[in-house]
């Protein structure tokens, strides 16, 4: 099994196709997965179906403790980040204290790396939560997962761990009033002898409408870019990706494809 998992809080700083020079935090346990979703394609892995009595996380004031070393440590030695990225071993939303962490965030921020923006990397499923909510709405680049156009391949691909509608995602999307980055990794392949493919036009027909909806400030398109979990995926052309980020123009929708 393909598994990619961060063992510190903080790390980096490394250089992102989409963020420039990130600095990447993990809210998350370290040297294990916790999420709310198992994607067939995830770098982290599989999610362990007793991840709750697992997970074991670093408490709020480790972490920004930890961010406030290591930010004090960048500027010692002169480098600066274009990122702060909070990604990490799963859904960073997951840690009690995200929002608490956002704030705090921000604050060393705008003291010490001013012109650094922060991204939060998230699969959506928490926006029902207030204070996840508006802690999203305080940073600069809210991304959130759309994978699918329907709920059985919505199922199929993220495998969320608790029964949730794709269509109560859209509408909490939706609610960020465009203030939001979708971001939607494309593939096709054969996982557990069930298909998959999120290209096909039944796929692509349902997704452009959720996004008209959503009226995001920007669309990242990404293949699978390291080894998966599960095998039998395929990876997806660039030139076929640029072919259906270009079904966003009509919507005047900005995109970018990785």
């Amino acid at each position: 099994m393909a598994c990619f998992l961060f063992d510190d809080i903080v790390f980096g700083p490394v250089k992102s196709r989409r963020f420039g020079v990130s600095l990447g935090v993990n809210l998350l346990p370290l040297n294990m997965k916790f999420c709310t979703f198992n994607c067939v394609y995830c770098e982290c892995g599989l999610t362990h179906p007793s991840q709750d009595k697992k997970a074991r996380l670093i408490n709020t004031e480790d972490i920004i403790g930890a961010l406030e070393n290591r930010f004090r440590e960048l500027k010692k030695s002169g480098l600066k980040p274009d990122n702060i990225t909070f990604a990490g071993n799963g859904e960073p939303t997951l840690h009690p204290g995200f929002s608490t962490i956002i704030e705090n965030t921000i604050r060393l921020r705008d003291g010490i790396f001013p012109k650094a923006e922060i991204t939060v990397l998230s699969n959506a499923t928490r926006l029902h939560i207030p204070a996840v909510r508006d802690a999203l709405l305080k940073i600069d680049n809210n991304v959130l997962k759309l994978d699918a156009g329907t709920q059985e391949t919505f199922e199929l691909i993220n495998r969320p761990a608790a029964p949730v509608k794709l269509e109560d995602i859209v509408s909490q999307l939706a609610s960020f009033g465009g203030k939001v980055i979708i971001q939607t990794l494309f593939l096709r392949g054969v996982v557990n002898g069930c298909s998959i493919d999120n290209t096909l036009e039944s796929e692509i027909g349902p997704w452009l409408g959720y996004l008209e909806k959503i009226k995001p400030s920007r669309v990242m398109i990404y293949p699978i870019e390291r080894s998966t979990p599960e095998h039998g995926i395929e990876k997806i052309s660039k030139a076929e990706l640029l072919t259906i980020a270009r079904r966003l123009d009509p919507l005047s929708i900005p995109y970018e494809v990785f």
